[in-house]
C-alpha cells in the first residue's frame, strides 16, 4: 500500500559535559538524532463512475465494469479505495452534477486520487476538465483515467492529461459536426428524423418520408414573414393564438414553438 511520510524532523539528543567545555565519550556515542513528529499518510483513491442513460448503462460501458477496473487499478497500484461516486445523467457541466462534485470534495479532503474510466466519464469540454484538475492540484490531489492511462501524479502526466483532452473535445466537435450536417441533408430531403413531425409536413405513406402541407406552409410563411419584420416569437405566437390557428399537435401556441419553426426554415436554408 502506497503512503507518504511527511513532516518527519529531526535534532540531537542533549549531550552532557563531564567538565566544562568536555564531552564525555559515551554521551557523544548516546548521543542521536530523534525524531520529533512522523506522519503517515496512506494514499487513498477516490472512483467516480458516470453513463450517460440507463440505456446506456447496459449497452455500453455499465457502471459495474468501470467500478470494477477502478477497484481493480487501486489494488494493482497499491492504494487503498475509498469507493466510486456513481451518476446516471448526461454530461452537462462538471458544477451540475452533484456526484462528481462530492467525489472531487473527497478526493481533495483525502489528498488523494480520482480515478475515472475515461475523461468522457469526467467531463465533456476541455474547460471543465482542466479546472477540476487544477482544483484538485491546489488541494495536493491527483487524477488518474484508465483508458487513457493518464496519471497526473508526474509532470509528463500532466502534459498527455491536457493534449488528450483537447483531442477529445475535437472529436467531439468534429462529430456534433457531422451529426448536424447528416441532419440537414436529411431535412433538405425531406426525410423523416424524429417522431415529431414538422409544422409544413404530413407523414408519407412509407413511414419514412415527409410530404408538404400547402395550408400549413402558408402558416410557416407568415410566421417567418412576421420574424423578419422584427416581431418577437412570443408576440407571433399570441397572435396566432387569437387568430385560432391550430398548432401541428392542437394545443397552443408558445414563443419556443415558433422558434422551432423559424429555426428550422433556417437549417433549409443554409
Amino acid at each position: 500500500m502506497k503512503c507518504l511520510i511527511r513532516g518527519i524532523c529531526w535534532a540531537p539528543q542533549n549531550r552532557r559535559s563531564t567538565q566544562a567545555g568536555e564531552v564525555s565519550p559515551t554521551a557523544y556515542r548516546c548521543s542521536a538524532l530523534r525524531p520529533i513528529s512522523v506522519r503517515f499518510f496512506f494514499m487513498t483513491a477516490v472512483g467516480y463512475c458516470r453513463v450517460s442513460t440507463l440505456l446506456q448503462q447496459h449497452e455500453g460501458v455499465s457502471l459495474t465494469v468501470q467500478s470494477e477496473r477502478i477497484e481493480a487499478w487501486c489494488a494493482l497500484n497499491g492504494y487503498s479505495y475509498d469507493g466510486s461516486f456513481v451518476e446516471v445523467m448526461s454530461a452537462g457541466r462538471a458544477d451540475n452534477r452533484p456526484e462528481l462534485q462530492k467525489a472531487i470534495a473527497a478526493t481533495c479532503r483525502r489528498h488523494g486520487v480520482l480515478v475515472v474510466y475515461s475523461l468522457s466519464r469526467l467531463a465533456r469540454s476541455v474547460k471543465d476538465t482542466i479546472a477540476i484538475a487544477e482544483r484538485m492540484e491546489r488541494s495536493g490531489a491527483s487524477l488518474v483515467s484508465l483508458s487513457e492511462q493518464i496519471d497526473t501524479t508526474s509532470a509528463l502526466g500532466k502534459m498527455v492529461f491536457r493534449l488528450l483532452s483537447t483531442l477529445n473535445e475535437f472529436e467531439r466537435d468534429q462529430l456534433a459536426e457531422r451529426t448536424a450536417s447528416a441532419m440537414a441533408h436529411l431535412r433538405r430531403a425531406n426525410r423523416r428524423i424524429s417522431s415529431r413531425i414538422p409544422l409544413g409536413y404530413d407523414l408519407a405513406s412509407d413511414g419514412n418520408s415527409l410530404i408538404t402541407n400547402p395550408e400549413e406552409q402558408r402558416v410557416v410563411a407568415q410566421i417567418c414573414s412576421w420574424r423578419l419584420e422584427g416581431m418577437s416569437t412570443d408576440a407571433i405566437a399570441q397572435l396566432l393564438e387569437r387568430r385560432g390557428t391550430p398548432t401541428k399537435t392542437g394545443g397552443r401556441w408558445h414563443g419556443s414553438t415558433v422558434r422551432g419553426i423559424v429555426l428550422r426554415q433556417k437549417r433549409l436554408s443554409a
